[in-house]
């Protein structure tokens, strides 16, 4: 029996020594534990959360974006930036959170429309006054109150005057010996008519052969009442005002235009109008006249149109919305914009252009000059091509992460390249570029004899350019420009080989460029392209007239070969960012 009982404690013990030893075996070891958590510790530090609205957050794990609680994102996914620092990219994502909605700009139509307000006014030519034309005493009244209709020939009062009775008397006299003195009975009846009495009246007195010692006054025109100056009883001089009395039939509507719109407004411009008393129904008139004073208190003038009141609807001193239709005129602008898509910073104004064909939404800023302002538009007098998209909600959201972010906005705008230069010298430069073109374009044929013909052309734009219009530091950077396109000139005429030739022409197309960017050109548009194979893959810039790629270094082997870099447009000022070009001559040598 107790050899049984050891038996079964050396079984059991046996069973927990090999139960442990493969326990043992199968359990990880501490250490790789302890490899595979700092493993996973590693792989989350090296990871960072960004917004993709406000990409200077920086966290180490995901979540909500503490500005505006959006999802994070790994920063990885952000867009790595288009090399311009005038866009701004943006994900899908944060263009829907920021309600950024775009539209394409067109050109202004022929007819445009001004909103204006004003009121209805009675027609100052149609309001008479009705005049005692002798002295005496007012004995009836049958126009009692002011809002009266009265017509034509109607009784306003009657009147009791000695001086009158007088007047009748001598018409009486004069009558009895009218046929021996035909000038005094003349001359008695008018008396009578000055006195504003009628021929019936006169015709009354001299079959009755009496003196009336009352007298009707009577209503010289049809109209309303607006004044009423006296009572029974009265006493009246010669010349007092009676009654005023204006006629409703023909009205003016006058309206308030501001400096901005004048310009826009002519004689004959359709206007269509509202009155609140007359909610749904629209009228219709035309510019009759435009005040030339302005009203020193409100800065803004009057313009006028004339409406016939057709059943008397409308009344005096109604007020007015008023939406008049008018012609082009000869502004410079071409380009009407939201006003929702315009940010301002003091004299600066700017929009945002969706940059076309981008991997990712982008946005570029764009400076732009306004002009006058047309209802809830504003018309572009440079800076702004038509066809292209601009934002016109979310604006600001753009340029505030932009800010943010650390790249250009309203407020940290770029230097600039442009300096002030008159009319005239940029006129004759412009006819420095349109022989710069000549060269480039037979460049593009592969013509290399007739490039160097059009060179002559380009001396003579050249010795046309005034520079004692230009001063101080404008001076001193044209002279520079002046003579690094003699130097280029000069060797590309020179030139056996018309690679040669293209090499020169690149150090000519950089200083045509700089005088694009210090000065501008009277062109609507024109374009900085960049061929990056040319010349063993260094690359060159060169200006063109045209969107379209065609390549001056290459010819017909490679005549697209290159992208447009930058486009510039009439009036707008070059930016002075970090992708100017580099002199080509230290490039290749020159």
């Amino acid at each position: 029996m107790k050899s049984l009982f050891e038996n079964k404690l050396v079984l059991i013990l046996s069973m927990l020594i090999l139960g442990g030893l493969i326990g043992w075996i199968l359990k990880p070891s501490g250490s790789r534990q302890e490899e595979t958590h700092d493993h996973n510790a590693e792989s989350g530090a090296s990871t960072l959360w960004t917004c993709s609205m406000h990409p200077q957050i920086k966290l180490g794990e995901a979540g909500d974006c503490p500005i505006c609680g959006m999802d994070l994102i790994p920063a990885s996914q952000m867009p790595s930036g288009s090399g311009n620092p005038l866009v701004y990219e943006m994900t899908p994502e944060a263009v829907a959170l920021a309600q950024i909605h775009t539209t394409k700009v067109g050109g202004a139509n022929s007819s445009r429309e001004i909103f204006l307000t004003g009121k209805i006014q009675a027609d100052e030519r149609e309001n008479a006054s009705v005049t005692a034309k002798f002295p005496g005493r007012i004995e009836k009244l049958f126009v009692t109150f002011t809002g009266a209709q009265v017509k034509a020939g109607q009784k306003l009062a009657t009147l009791h005057s000695p001086e009158l009775l007088t007047a009748q008397r001598e018409l009486l006299e004069a009558a009895k010996s009218k046929s021996s003195f035909p000038e005094l009975y003349q001359a008695a009846k008018e008396k009578l008519r000055l006195w504003k009495l009628t021929e019936n009246q006169i015709q009354e007195i001299e079959q009755g052969g009496q003196v009336k010692d009352q007298i009707d006054l009577l209503a010289d025109q049809s109209g309303v009442v607006t004044q009423r100056n006296i009572s029974v009883g009265d006493y009246v001089s010669t010349g007092q005002v009676l009654f005023n009395v204006v006629n409703l039939n023909s009205l003016w509507v006058l309206l308030d235009a501001y400096e901005s719109d004048l310009n826009f407004i002519q004689v004959g411009n359709e206007i269509n109008f509202t009155v609140a008393g007359l909610p749904g129904e629209t009228f219709k008139a035309r510019v009759s006249f435009v005040d030339p004073l302005l009203n020193p208190d409100t800065r803004a003038a009057s313009v006028r149109a004339e409406i016939s009141n057709t059943g008397q609807k409308l009344k005096p001193e109604m007020f007015v919305t008023a939406k008049i239709q008018t012609k082009a005129g000869k502004s410079t602008a071409e380009i009407t914009v939201p006003r929702t898509a315009v940010l301002w910073s003091g004299k600066r104004s700017v929009v945002y252009v969706k940059v076309p064909a981008a991997e990712r939404p982008s946005f570029e800023m764009r400076e732009v000059s306004l002009g006058a302002r047309m209802g809830e538009n504003y018309l572009i007098e440079s800076g702004l091509q038509t066809g292209e998209e601009i934002v016109t909600n979310g604006a600001f959201a753009i340029d505030a992460a932009a800010q943010l972010s650390g790249q250009f906005s309203m407020m940290n705008r770029p230097e600039t390249k442009s300096m002030e230069v008159s009319e005239e010298f940029r006129y004759q430069i412009t006819a420095v570029a349109d022989s710069y073109f000549q060269v480039k374009n037979k460049l593009v044929e592969d013509q290399l004899t007739d490039a160097q013909k059009a060179l002559s052309d380009l001396d003579l734009s050249l010795s046309k350019v005034n520079m004692t219009l230009v001063k101080d530091q404008a001076h001193e950077r044209w002279m520079e420009i002046l003579q690094g396109m003699k130097d280029a000139r000069a060797k590309m005429g020179t030139a056996k080989e018309i690679e040669e030739a293209r090499k020169h022409f690149s150090m000519l197309s950089y200083h045509i460029l700089e005088m694009t960017e210090s000065f501008g050109i009277n062109k609507e548009v024109v374009y900085k392209d960049y061929c990056p194979m040319a010349f063993g893959d260094q690359g060159a810039y060169w200006l063109s007239e045209k969107k379209d790629i065609t390549n001056p270094y290459f010819g017909a082997s490679m005549l697209t070969c290159g992208e447009v870099k930058q486009t510039y447009l009439k009036g707008q000022q070059v930016m002075n960012l970090s992708q100017n070009i580099s002199n080509p001559a230290s490039a290749h040598n020159h």
